[in-house]
């Protein structure tokens, strides 16, 4: 029952192509920090279709990270799950409060888009 605690699942589309980076400590970790849009579509109160992006940070470690980096580029849609983690940088009145989700599982669904002509 625990899993089910802090579990996210999203499907979106990447908004940039996964770079693999390292934590550049002693024992070096591989990580991929990669924004998601996720779109809405809903009828306003006029009945008119409108369209609202939210996006998402997501954090891949380790293997996975490896496996995001060769697997998927900007634009490709993406199913992911994995959970919610919160983080504090500075002091005082220059506090930032950051939540990414730490992706677990992820799984490419769809193919880049391609660019519109014009």
């Amino acid at each position: 029952m625990n899993n089910l605690r802090n579990k996210v699942s999203l499907i979106g589309r990447l908004g940039q192509s996964p770079e693999l980076k390292t934590t550049g400590q002693k024992n070096t970790s591989k990580y991929v920090r990669i924004p998601m849009a996720i779109n809405e579509n809903y009828k306003n109160k006029n009945g008119e279709w409108v369209e609202n992006t939210n996006w998402q940070n997501l954090v891949f470690w380790g293997k996975i990270a490896e496996l995001i980096a060769d697997k998927a580029e900007k634009g490709q849609e993406i199913m992911i799950e994995g959970k919610l983690k919160s983080s504090v940088v500075g002091e005082g009145k220059d506090k930032r409060y950051f939540t990414d989700v730490e992706v677990s599982d992820f799984l490419v669904i769809g193919h880049k888009p391609e660019a519109k002509q014009q």
